[in-house]
């Protein structure tokens, strides 16, 4: 059974016509439509290997791999405007760490998901790579333990030696 257009209100990207690619940075072109399931949790994944930004400093490009993941309550965000979003961040000049703060901020305000994480792992400059990691759960509910314990876990000891 398709979606109602009660359910895809608000989602006017994805379908005919040309692609519209914004030059800049632009919080609005997030779209979302109603989850189904929201009795049930379960991940969405997203993964753009093609995530471009911008240096503030330089304004040489900086390219990594960006990768959300979310617990959606009552809304999804559709991948097209996703998409055309993050396109936004080609000309947006910021550090790593912030745009995927950013990136996660603005899903939050767009989704309410019940537990969100930003993964951004970027390609080295100057001989450095920068991988910055951010996440929410829901505040008062098992989501924010879910957050700490993820954050926790993330970056533990590996095991590797050597220089």
């Amino acid at each position: 059974m398709g979606r109602t257009k009660r359910e895809l209100k608000g989602v006017t990207r994805l379908g005919g016509g040309a692609t519209v690619y914004a030059g800049r940075y632009d919080p609005g072109l997030l779209e979302t439509f109603v989850n189904r399931h929201p009795g049930r949790d379960y991940w969405v994944t997203f993964t753009c290997p093609e995530f471009t930004t911008l240096c503030p400093v330089t304004g040489q490009p900086d390219f990594g791999t960006l990768t959300i993941q979310y617990i959606p309550d009552r809304r999804l965000v559709e991948s097209k405007s996703l998409k055309l979003y993050l396109f936004g961040f080609r000309n947006h000049g910021d550090f790593h760490e912030d745009c995927v703060n950013i990136i996660l901020d603005d899903l939050v305000a767009a989704l309410a998901p019940r537990y969100i994480e930003v993964e951004g792992r970027f390609l080295p400059r100057g001989g450095i790579t920068i991988d910055p990691y951010c996440n929410l759960g829901r505040p008062g509910t098992a989501y924010a333990d879910l957050a700490e314990a993820r954050f926790r876990l993330r970056n533990l000891p590996t095991g590797r030696t050597g220089s």
